[in-house]
């Protein structure tokens, strides 16, 4: 469906689009939002025939993707969220985390909504598993144990300290242990040190034991919220108008693994059209690992080891939707497996439902009242600071550097007083060379705004961090760019009060300390320093490592790049044995042995080429 321009605004199926269509257009005093949208802003409707149901769903799943209609639900890519990647293809498997799912034969775990839980699951696996985590080029070319194999996070099959059989063991273990088959687990762990035991091989059942002690602790924080120990998906929302709130609970083995929030706006679908979409574009191809695509070959494979996914046995939804049944073979034909789509009326599953509902309530009164506060800070700020407009769009500059060297800029936004990281730039300032903080900044301000071409592009609001002095750059910026009918300000720490300057007025204006305006202002701020001074940091060490090198005989500019480029620190060229340097492209013997030497003394017999 278009609108008077020509844009797709919505887009949907149906057994018999005339039908569809005529229900929409005659009643006239159908109260749903959907129908209220139609017919008020659809001016064309263009549509596709095809064979069969599931091909529509597929089209129509393909073709919210590419339009992104605005009143249909539209999931944000989820490449921001991590995934626990096993190269079960492998003949010893890898364990690293991925940002994408890909059909290479590999066993994903997750998406998981922190960064933080993802990064903590990882260590715990090593600790307990041993699953090495290191590259496969680092893994083929290394002649002694890394520092892994020394705090035992780690096998060593690098170096032939386990054989294959056993690193297996760990690997299904480990499989297990990250789909939630903990019970599963334990018993094959209980039964293997029984085993042992009984065998009289009391060193390897004590190993068993403690094994199993690790585990057992690290289930005992996971929360138990079902007694039916199955694999699932809940979904509940919440909404006021177009404004929804979804939350996701992800249950493996009746246990909380992981909950995910996604908030939407301008949506006026009914409910179970609302729910149908989302579960369209949240199960999209990238959430399937089907079972054709693993590489012929693959004969480390054993079990259901390539069984993978995202997908569990049961999702739970708190509407019925009209294509249930197709979602189901559509889903179960993706997965490998077959897949139930439930409403519960009854039971522990309604239970368990009302609790996801709960949730989306509260994440949406919580989300709601961080607008509403963001807004009140908004108002505040266009009537202190006298502002043309309300400040939707801030853009933030701040410039970090040791005394003119290495010196860089940084701009951050802000819409509607929360975060908008897409936005985010940073400048290596290159026309000046000394301590110039004013020539910096008026560097960085031209370059950002010599690039935007439409009004439409300019923020309502540009901030500096700074005084007096760093305003005036910003607002002969925007003068000689005739870009000067948007706001700027400073801000300026002031010892136990912040100072804000406003073009055309000696005096900063000073606001209370409590008052929400400030603490906005204060946060926009302090994060355009934080952006600016990593970025700082990262420049600086690199500039140290590249120092260092360059004490190092036979390790020209060519090779310090290249050395650079593929170990990215200090600390791994420095663990780097003479077999992995030599295999870098560039690097010869000599100054492969040059740089082991540099950093770790001569090499012993075993270590020399």
């Amino acid at each position: 469906m278009k609108n008077r321009k020509g844009d797709v605004i919505y887009i949907g199926k149906a057994k018999s689009l005339r039908n569809r269509v005529k229900s929409y257009l005659t009643k006239i005093e159908d109260s749903r939002y959907l129908i209220r949208f139609l017919l008020s802003q659809v001016e064309d409707i263009d549509y596709i025939i095809t064979d069969t149901e599931k091909e529509a769903l597929i089209l129509e799943n393909n073709l919210i993707k590419e339009h992104k209609p605005r009143y249909n639900v539209n999931l944000k890519d989820d490449k921001t969220y991590y995934s626990l990647r096993l190269s079960v293809q492998d003949k010893f498997p890898r364990l690293s985390l991925v940002r994408k799912v890909k059909k290479d034969g590999a066993h994903y775990f997750g998406p998981y909504s922190s960064s933080c839980a993802v990064k903590d699951t990882l260590k715990m696996v090593s600790r307990i598993f041993h699953i090495r985590s290191c590259s496969d080029s680092n893994f083929k070319s290394r002649s002694r144990p890394c520092l892994s194999y020394q705090i035992k996070r780690c096998l060593a099959p690098c170096c032939k300290l386990v054989d294959w059989e056993s690193y297996q063991k760990y690997v299904r273990e480990a499989t297990l242990f990250l789909e939630g088959k903990n019970q599963e687990l334990l018993r094959l762990l209980k039964k293997s040190m029984k085993r042992e035991s009984d065998n009289l091989n009391f060193e390897e059942a004590a190993r068993t034991r403690d094994h199993i002690s690790s585990i057992e602790k690290t289930i005992e924080r996971q929360k138990v919220v079902s007694n039916l120990g199955t694999d699932q998906d809940v979904f509940a929302f919440y909404r006021e108008g177009g404004v929804i709130e979804f939350q996701l609970m992800i249950m493996r083995g009746g246990r909380v693994l992981d909950t995910q929030a996604f908030s939407m706006t301008n949506l006026r679908l009914p409910d179970n059209e609302v729910m149908s979409s989302f579960l369209k574009q949240y199960y999209g191809e990238d959430r399937f690992i089907p079972l054709d695509s693993i590489p012929s070959g693959s004969k480390h494979l054993t079990g259901q080891e390539h069984l993978t996914g995202f997908t569990p046995s049961e999702i739970i939804i708190p509407v019925e939707i009209e294509d249930r049944k197709l979602l189901e073979e559509w889903f179960s034909e993706k997965k490998g497996r077959k897949i139930k789509i439930h409403v519960p009326k009854k039971g522990e599953k309604l239970k368990l439902l009302r609790m996801v509902m709960e949730n989306a309530k509260n994440s949406f009164m919580d989300r709601q009242r961080e607008k509403d506060f963001n807004l009140e800070a908004l108002e505040e700020i266009q009537k202190r600071l006298q502002l043309k407009r309300l400040p939707r769009k801030i853009e933030c500059f701040d410039i970090s550097n040791i005394s003119g060297k290495l010196a860089v800029g940084s701009m951050v936004i802000f819409r509607e007083g929360i975060v908008y990281k897409d936005g985010y730039r940073h400048f290596k300032i290159k026309t000046v060379d000394q301590a110039d903080d004013y020539g910096m900044m008026y560097e960085v301000i031209k370059r950002r705004y010599s690039r935007v071409s439409e009004d439409n592009d300019m923020p309502d609001l540009i901030m500096v961090d700074g005084g007096k002095g760093q305003l005036n750059v910003a607002v002969r910026v925007l003068k000689e760019l005739k870009k000067d009918n948007v706001d700027a300000i400073s801000l300026a720490k002031g010892g136990d009060r912040e100072k804000i300057f406003i073009p055309h007025r000696r005096d900063p204006v000073i606001l209370q300390k409590d008052s929400k305006a400030l603490l906005l202002l204060q946060q926009i701020r302090d994060e355009a320093h934080r952006f600016a001074l990593t970025y700082h940091q990262k420049l600086r060490k690199r500039q140290n490592l590249r120092s260092i090198l360059e004490d190092i005989p036979g390790v020209g500019l060519v090779r310090k790049k290249v050395l650079l480029k593929h170990f990215g620190s200090l600390k791994s060229i420095k663990d780097a044995s003479i077999n992995e340097l030599t295999t870098i492209p560039g690097m010869n013997v000599k100054a492969a042995e040059n740089v082991f030497v540099f950093f770790r003394g001569f090499p012993s017999d075993s270590e020399s080429l």
